[in-house]
């Protein structure tokens, strides 16, 4: 049993790409009882390495739900969760038997949670497509990016885990508490367009205030104001820069020595070419970290860019745990933060499957019928 805020959430999750298991680990940081159910058999497998990240935290368990016996054990499982979790494509689930209409017959209480590029339905439904495919639909690719250059790919944060995987979670938690004044589960249908199309809901209030009107790399936000954005330093190392107000800005000037007389009104965008060239020039002749150390203790919204190593050790980061050591790496800790119900480091990832006799004797197999099963291998 997990400690924090989610102690005591039984969650089955079956196995599949990025943003589900992202859910199921967000739940398992916090505390969830999360059993992971994947095929009987190993073979050539692109969901699972060593120690990954995205299954930590929870039990692995192998069965063949194509075996009625298998089937079967899946069923027993949600039968006995309170949530569980698929990523498949619309339809798959219930040519398995596990869609949420045969599950939710048997447990009522089942809050039944999919996530999926398009959603259950409409016309793209049906169709195959990964992150960057859902947050051009989404409207939430194009406008990032430089000035007069294609649109640049931020990684699959914002559809696979931003607007994917951390929705769903959402979604589940949301559906947990309603269930205890209704008493009855539900179907959250998690979208990765429209959980990405959320994340832009900010941009849409500035467009429509007509305050992002300009082409992509070339409004107050994107890179093009520049007081917010990133410069080249002397050991071709970069500083972000994000001093918008005019206090911070005045902050920003001072640390980089600048003369405030011969500094143009940063707010006036026919002032930007002239204030670019002049922050460019300045902060490529100091260190990426000579500019840190200049900036510790002021407003000046200056900060270095690191990598995913040397996020690690930031002193920031090391006083608030932001990172934990987990099968001895680095990893990202569980957030956010609970004054009463801190969650705690979570486990190792288990080896693939290493679990399923534990799963099973918890539904009360007898070790008699483990052993059956496994020699018709129908668990692993």
């Amino acid at each position: 049993m997990g400690t924090g805020p989610l102690a005591g959430l039984k969650v089955v999750e079956l196995a599949g790409l990025a943003p589900a298991p992202f859910a199921c680990t967000v739940l398992a940081d916090l505390g969830a009882d999360v059993v992971r159910v994947d095929r009987a058999r190993p073979g050539f497998d692109v969901l699972t390495f060593p120690n990954d990240p995205l299954t930590r935290g929870r039990r692995w368990i192998g069965v063949d739900v194509k075996s009625p016996a298998g089937l079967d054990l899946v069923l027993r499982l949600a039968d006995t969760a309170d949530v569980l979790v698929e990523g498949f494509r619309p339809g798959v689930a219930e040519r398995m038997g596990l869609g949420p209409d045969a599950l939710l017959a048997r447990n009522p209480r089942l809050v039944y949670g999919r996530i999926t590029g398009w959603g259950q339905d409409g016309p793209l439904a049906p169709a195959a497509g990964h992150d960057i495919n859902y947050i051009a639909i989404a409207g939430a690719l194009d406008p990032i990016g430089q000035a007069g250059h294609k649109p640049t790919v931020p990684l699959n944060l914002l559809g696979d885990f931003g607007g994917g995987g951390l929705m769903l979670a959402m979604g589940v938690l949301a559906a947990v508490i309603e269930r205890q004044s209704s008493g009855k589960g539900q179907v959250v249908d998690a979208s990765m367009v429209e959980g990405a199309a959320l994340l832009t809901t900010s941009l849409h209030g500035l467009k429509n205030l007509g305050l992002w009107n300009n082409p992509r790399g070339e409004n107050l936000l994107d890179g093009g104001a520049p007081f917010y954005d990133t410069y080249e330093t002397a050991d071709g190392k970069h500083v972000a820069v994000g001093a918008i107000e005019a206090r911070f800005f005045g902050e920003l000037v001072k640390v980089l020595g600048l003369d405030p007389a011969e500094v143009p009104d940063h707010m006036n965008p026919e002032n930007w070419p002239a204030l670019r060239d002049l922050l460019t020039r300045t902060i490529k002749t100091r260190t990426r970290d000579e500019w840190a150390k200049l900036a510790e203790g002021t407003d000046s919204c200056l900060s270095p860019v690191l990598t995913p190593d040397e996020a690690t050790a930031h002193p920031h980061n090391v006083a608030r745990g932001t990172f934990v050591e987990i099968g001895g790496e680095r990893q990202p800790a569980p957030a956010p933060k609970f004054s009463r119900t801190a969650p705690g480091v979570p486990t190792a990832p288990s080896a693939a499957r290493a679990d399923t006799t534990e799963v099973l004797a918890e539904l009360g197999l007898s070790a008699a019928e483990i052993d059956r099963l496994r020699a018709d291998a129908v668990i692993a």
